[in-house]
C-alpha cells in the first residue's frame, strides 16, 4: 500500500491534495486541505477534480484556503522546546503526597486494594 493517498474518483490515480466533506445539515460541501488521515465519510480529491467540482443543486460549495507548507521557523521550534520543558517540570505540591505507603490487602484481576498505613507520629504528638 502506498503512503500517498490517491484521488477518490473512479479510475483516477493522481495524488490527493484536497478533502471534500459534505455537511448535510447545512446543505454545504466543504473542500479544504488534505486531511491528516483518511476519514470514512470524506473524499480525497486530486487538483484536477477539485477544480472541476460543483455542489449538488441547492447546496453551497465552500472552498477553504490552502496554505503552502513551510518549514517551521526558529520561533516555532523554540516555543515547542519551551512547552516540552514546562511539561517536564514537576507540578507544585506533587511531592506532598506519599507514594508507596499502602499495604496490599486484596486483589481482583489487575486491580489492587490498598490500605493506607497510619502516618508516623511526630515527636510530641500522641
Amino acid at each position: 500500500m502506498s503512503p500517498v493517498r490517491t484521488c477518490s474518483r473512479t479510475a483516477c490515480k493522481a495524488p490527493a491534495v484536497f478533502t471534500l466533506t459534505y455537511v448535510y445539515r447545512d446543505s454545504t460541501a466543504v473542500l479544504g486541505p488534505l486531511a491528516t488521515y483518511a476519514e470514512p465519510h470524506c473524499y480525497d480529491l486530486c487538483a484536477e477534480h477539485s477544480e472541476r467540482l460543483t455542489a449538488p443543486m441547492g447546496w453551497e460549495l465552500v472552498r477553504l484556503p490552502v496554505e503552502e507548507e513551510t518549514e517551521p521557523s526558529a520561533d516555532d521550534l523554540e516555543a515547542l522546546a519551551d512547552a516540552v520543558r514546562e511539561a517536564a517540570k514537576p507540578a507544585p505540591g506533587a511531592g506532598d503526597e506519599p507514594v508507596g505507603q499502602g499495604t496490599e490487602v486484596g486483589r481482583r484481576g489487575h486491580l489492587r486494594v490498598l490500605r493506607s498505613e497510619p502516618a508516623a507520629t511526630q515527636p510530641g504528638q500522641e
